[in-house]
């Protein structure tokens, strides 16, 4: 499968923003979505994941209750909603897909798409 992450781009502290990614294949519905983002000379942070049917989602403690993650798999796109945005979440976002239940590690996942640049202005 293959992925591309858009909707990046620059928000003030406290706003929000949405990130897609979208899907090419007619397997997408058999995978576990997940984000990532990572800051420049930083390893690459787990930010949520979401079960095959989007009825099981795990985040990372640092965007739980902020971020949303959600999937629609007519249309082969995850999303990341992204609330209450503070400066320390300034990253490249990557999507990224896995056949691995509740997989938050990077090698657990096997398509990454290329990543999309969050700048949160403070």
């Amino acid at each position: 499968v293959q992925l591309q992450a858009f909707g990046g781009g620059l928000v003030q502290a406290g706003g929000s923003l949405r990130l897609s990614c979208a899907a090419s294949g007619r397997t997408f519905s058999t995978y576990w979505m997940g984000w990532f983002r990572q800051v420049p000379g930083k390893e690459l942070e787990f930010v949520a994941t979401l079960s095959w049917s989007g009825g099981t989602t795990y985040y990372a403690d640092s965007v739980k209750g902020r971020f949303i993650i959600s999937r629609d798999n007519a249309k082969s796109t995850a999303s990341l909603l992204l609330n209450s945005l503070k400066p320390e979440d300034t990253a490249v976002y990557y999507c990224a897909a896995t056949r691995t239940q509740g997989a938050t590690k990077r090698a657990q996942y096997d398509y990454w798409g290329q990543g999309t640049l969050v700048t949160v202005s403070s």
